[in-house]
């Protein structure tokens, strides 16, 4: 079996989460199960009032707009996302008033795709962090100031 190049593990969405991660959260609604074949839309439906979400990583601003709009709801939002500060998605996410935690390392994601011999795991292409969106809602009662 041939190793995966660099772009081949970059050009797939298809990541499962690290244990500890999904440990971490495994009390969250999660609208983006990995599933390739989906039984709903995540994006269409209504989060719940703590929502975890590994969106795809190629193209993750409607999933931002979407946890954006459910912290506005009052929704606790926690997102898995590429550390990338150079994109639109990252702004939007800046000016909503987001926390961001930066991950340690390289994670480790169980993939298909990014695996050399079946489960065994295959290190990140890319760092990663934490996006915590709380609702405004919560922020103005402990006093936070908003733009």
């Amino acid at each position: 079996m041939n190793n995966p190049t660099t772009d081949e593990l970059i050009n797939t969405d298809s990541y499962r989460s690290d244990e500890w991660i999904l440990k971490t959260f495994e009390d969250y609604f999660d609208p983006c199960p990995l599933n390739d074949n989906p039984i709903f839309d995540g994006l269409k439906i209504d989060w719940k009032k703590k929502t975890f979400v590994n969106p795809p990583y190629s193209n993750p601003l409607p999933w931002v707009k979407k946890a954006i709009e459910e912290s506005n709801k009052g929704n606790h939002i926690v997102m898995l996302l590429k550390m990338d500060t150079s994109t639109k998605w990252f702004k939007e996410l800046q000016e909503a008033g987001a926390k961001f935690l930066w991950i340690n390392g390289r994670l480790y994601y169980r993939s298909s795709r990014n695996t050399y011999n079946g489960n065994i795991p295959g290190p990140s292409p890319f760092p990663s962090m934490f996006v915590i969106l709380e609702s405004k809602i919560k922020q103005a009662l402990e006093g936070k100031k908003y733009e």
